[in-house]
């Protein structure tokens, strides 16, 4: 039986759980960043002319296709993707372009790869065109106020149940080995 005191001792626990779910689901930009974006400045507003907006701030999502460090610090080429709750890009086929992140400090390439989906919040500096395959492009150039990396997590695929249990573990391995040496024995009697 539970007492009136033991009540709020479970709940303790729960409210903990509650705490930390919350958190978890929290945007990956701070609030004062996010309060200094218009409601009304989208991508493909910036895209169709970056020098209109220029000193604005923007936050975008994507997935990064180059990264470059150079004398300015560290450019980030990315593939433009609608955002989740989060700010976290969705993994959508839809995209409204590219656009170019300067950081002026150092990134290392290697962890900002290539495929790596990222969220930034930053001040649109302007337009920046450069070659893309045979082409020039014209890229809205943001600096960086703050950037997130998303985690890569990876999806392992499991074969069905029985037979991936039954198959991988030794002693099942060894009774068939057994079974199957038994059986020649008496066949060859």
């Amino acid at each position: 039986m539970i007492k009136k005191g033991d009540c709020s001792i479970l709940s303790y626990p729960m409210l903990i759980v509650l705490l930390v779910f919350i958190a978890s689901c929290a945007p990956v930009i701070s609030k004062q960043v996010r309060e200094q974006v218009k409601p009304d400045t989208t991508f493909t507003a910036v895209l169709n002319d970056p020098e209109h907006y220029q000193g604005q701030m923007i936050v975008l999502s994507g997935v990064i296709v180059d990264a470059k460090n150079t004398k300015e610090g560290t450019l980030l080429q990315v593939l433009q993707r609608p955002a989740g709750f989060r700010g976290q890009p969705k993994a959508v086929d839809k995209t409204e372009g590219r656009f170019l992140v300067l950081d002026s400090r150092y990134l290392d390439v290697y962890v900002y790869a290539q495929g790596r989906e990222v969220t930034v919040a930053g001040e649109v500096l302007g337009k920046r065109t450069l070659p893309l395959d045979t082409t020039e492009y014209t890229y809205p150039l943001i600096r960086v106020k703050e950037l997130y990396l998303w985690p890569v997590i990876e999806k392992n695929y499991y074969a069905p149940y029985p037979y991936y249990y039954y198959n991988n573990y030794w002693w099942w391995q060894s009774d068939l080995l057994f079974m199957h040496q038994h059986r020649s024995r008496k066949c060859k009697k």
